[in-house]
């Protein structure tokens, strides 16, 4: 495992002369450092494609079924827009959870697969949208010079292009390298099911049509709702669910609007289904859920 230490060091100091708290959004496009103590509860996101290079600690996250722990050393890939729940686990106040959060820019990683004398097959990539590798040396010194441009005033917008490109380069030559082909793979059934995803995510208050969005990934109604699992863990429905919940969260939480017209919002028709679901899936009901989220983090 790449030794971590210049790289703990180079995060606290960066993190020290940033402004507001964790997480940090630094002057490159797309890059987040992560700060945290053991958490109390988990957190929902919708995940973009990325890399979270855990630094210091260890987390999990959960995506439908699956779920995968990450610790020092590794980082977690998300290859499509999936919504998750993750924890940290292992983080205190004289060892704080450290990570590097670097969302993919896939039209770089288009132009350097392009560009490969011999590129990686898609194809021999097992389906799952999300995974956890090992950090070799070339990723994690990609990764440290990535950091050490944040201590420049033109290094990002001189430097951090070029890293990226390098980025996209070790990822494509790794033992990854099929699953990072697949993200920006535009044909066949992998490309067509990205296609119907980000559409999913786009529309997620609307009906959902099994019928059409199989159409449109050219499958079959069961082809698709099994691809569709292997890819994220979740049946199309479930998926839409959890991307609705965690909207309507977010509504109550950031624009203080009720249970019912966040439900409304969000595409359900009736509040007691949206409460049900609500339950189910953070714990408690609404009201309570979200006043114990304003009392551990009164901002």
């Amino acid at each position: 495992m790449p030794d971590l230490k210049r790289l703990k060091e180079k995060l606290r100091d960066v993190m020290s002369r940033l402004p507001g708290g964790s997480p940090y959004y630094t002057k490159a496009d797309g890059l987040i450092l992560l700060e945290a103590r053991t958490e109390r509860h988990p957190t929902s996101l919708v995940h973009n494609p990325a890399l979270c290079v855990v630094v210091q600690g260890a987390k999990w996250t959960t995506f439908g079924n699956q779920r995968l722990d990450y610790r020092s050393g590794q980082a977690m890939v998300v290859g499509i827009e999936m919504p998750g729940f993750s924890q940290v686990v292992e983080g205190t106040d004289g060892a704080p959870y450290y990570s590097v959060i670097i969302q993919l820019d896939l039209a770089v990683l288009r132009q350097v697969y392009e560009t490969m004398s011999t590129p990686p097959n898609a194809m021999d990539a097992p389906g799952q949208g999300a995974f956890v590798m090992e950090l070799d040396e070339a990723l994690f010194s990609c990764v440290t010079r990535m950091i050490e441009t944040l201590d420049e005033a033109d290094a990002v917008s001189i430097l951090y292009p070029g890293l990226m490109r390098e980025l996209c380069y070790w990822l494509l030559r790794g033992p990854h390298a099929s699953a990072f082909a697949r993200m920006i793979s535009g044909t066949g059934k992998a490309g067509s099911l990205v296609a119907v995803i980000r559409q999913m995510r786009e529309h997620y208050a609307s009906p959902l049509r099994l019928d059409h969005l199989a159409a449109v990934a050219g499958l079959s109604p069961s082809a698709f709702h099994r691809k569709f699992r292997a890819m994220t863990s979740m049946t199309p429905l479930e998926y839409q669910k959890q991307l609705r919940l965690m909207e309507a969260r977010r509504l109550m939480i950031a624009d203080h609007v009720s249970a019912e017209t966040a439900a409304f919002k969000v595409g359900y028709a009736s509040p007691s289904h949206f409460s049900r679901d609500y339950t189910r899936r953070f714990g408690g009901p609404p009201r309570r859920d979200i006043e114990a989220l304003r009392v551990d983090d009164p901002r």
